[in-house]
């Protein structure tokens, strides 16, 4: 009786290996959908590797995106369903460089569709109108002209249906729309919400107040 009860443990002792095993491995892929579901439809983490966006961004700020606020991107296509609202003027966004999709720019938006949008000697005038951002800062007294360069006087031009105008807070050091022109819908991966860690590289050392602090 007692050999032939230790072979039924003997012969469940693979069958229960395979039960845990298969759970394991259930839970691991469970746990990559999720991450990837999250990656892709909620919120991202994105790294600044560029002062273009000082003083609002850092270099070594590292902050979370809202990837659904503008809808979710449908795989393999352009269209976006649960759209909750449209970028906005003056909203900070992580968006795919039309140049190069493989890398992604993080800038404010300027111009919405139908915006005429006209630099002249720094100052941008949104459909005829003087347009000041809290935000922007000038680091340099120069003032370029046209044929030199469109960086303080650019335009006028219109913002294309589906497009958008985007321009860096760090107006002198930041290569934006007034070089290669405007993003579309599809190239937008979502709006920067919040820094949740910043690292000075210069330093070494941690910015301790901008952690937690809400992007605007």
């Amino acid at each position: 009786m007692t050999e032939s009860t230790d072979t039924l443990h003997l012969n469940q002792a693979p069958a229960n290996v395979k039960s845990k095993f298969r759970e394991y491995a259930e839970s691991i892929i469970w746990a990559l959908v999720l991450a990837f579901i999250i990656r892709s439809c909620v919120v991202q983490a994105f790294k600044i590797p560029s002062g273009s966006m000082e003083d609002t961004l850092a270099i070594g700020d590292r902050l979370f995106v809202n990837k659904f606020i503008y809808g979710i991107r449908l795989p393999f296509s352009d269209k976006r369903v649960l759209t909750l609202r449209d970028p906005r003027r003056g909203d900070v966004i992580v968006f795919e460089y039309p140049k190069d999709r493989s890398k992604d720019f993080i800038k404010r938006v300027i111009g919405v569709p139908g915006d005429e949008i006209l630099v002249r000697d720094k100052r941008v005038y949104v459909n005829g109108t003087l347009y000041l951002n809290p935000h922007e800062v000038h680091k340099e007294a120069q003032v370029l002209p046209r044929e030199l360069s469109p960086r303080d006087n650019f335009g006028p031009v219109r913002v294309p249906p589906h497009s958008y105008f985007m321009m860096g807070d760090n107006r002198d050091q930041s290569y934006d729309s007034r070089f290669w022109g405007f993003i579309k819908d599809s190239d937008i991966e979502g709006k920067a919400f919040v820094k949740f860690w910043s690292w000075d590289q210069d330093t070494r050392s941690v910015r301790w107040g901008s952690i937690g602090r809400l992007i605007d």
